[in-house]
């Protein structure tokens, strides 16, 4: 299933989910400027790795912050045009709407502990791998988590392909709830076959921590319940 939009409208411009996405999006466009070595060099340097971070009360003082660094800079990296256009499609459907709720500077900020705590999630459940962990998804999840909980039966225009390629409007809790059970299921897999290149642990992870970190970051106000059809009558 592919998201493709919702039926929430904002009252602001979304700034920092557009920011967020240009952000991204002039990262991986520096990176193609780059050769093939030069952008596994990059990779390696600023994504971020497990076996390093676990390792880091060994290593030498001086290598420490770059390597804690590397929580923040692994979120603007992405591996190719496909996995930068998948999340960023995510983070403008769902991101606007969560930036309308918390308000600019918070959702700035629960957008990079969500993003941290995916990444510390996965380090958790593969400590020793060595393949750098690139990529907004684990952000962009804690997005999805408080989406989840703010507008659970808002519809969102979802690309089903079975047979043949439907459109149909589903509730937003059945399309994020069905994210989050396949993220589980092959996290399960993963743990029996590592070197994947996918980090579904962080998944999870930013997904869980976008629903609890909802309450600490929320305004005091009760969140817009999605349009019914009486109010377009």
């Amino acid at each position: 299933m592919l998201p493709i939009k919702d039926d929430i409208p904002t009252r602001s411009f979304p700034v920092v989910t557009v920011m967020l996405i240009a952000a991204n999006v002039a990262t991986f466009l520096y990176q193609s400027s780059l050769s093939p070595r030069r952008e596994l060099e990059m990779a390696l340097r600023f994504g971020l790795v497990p076996a390093v971070i676990t390792s880091l009360p060994h290593l030498d003082p001086g290598t420490v912050a770059p390597s804690l660094l590397t929580f923040l800079t692994s979120m603007f990296l992405h591996g190719d045009i496909l996995h930068l256009a998948g999340n960023m499609l995510f983070l403008w459907i769902f991101g606007n709407n969560v930036e309308d709720e918390l308000g600019r500077f918070r959702f700035v900020f629960f957008y990079l502990c969500c993003g941290l705590i995916a990444a510390l999630t996965q380090v958790a459940a593969l400590p020793r791998s060595s393949i750098p962990m690139v990529g907004a998804s684990g952000a962009i999840a804690g997005v999805l988590g408080a989406y989840f909980i703010l507008f659970p039966t808002a519809r969102i225009l979802t690309l089903v392909p079975l047979f043949f390629i439907s459109f149909v409007r589903l509730p937003a809790f059945v399309v994020l709830g069905m994210w989050f059970l396949f993220q589980i299921l092959y996290s399960t897999l993963a743990a029996t076959r590592p070197g994947g290149g996918v980090a579904w642990f962080a998944h999870i992870g930013g997904f869980v921590a976008g629903m609890i970190l909802l309450t600490v970051f929320r305004r005091d106000r009760v969140a817009r319940r999605p349009p019914s059809r009486e109010d377009w009558v």
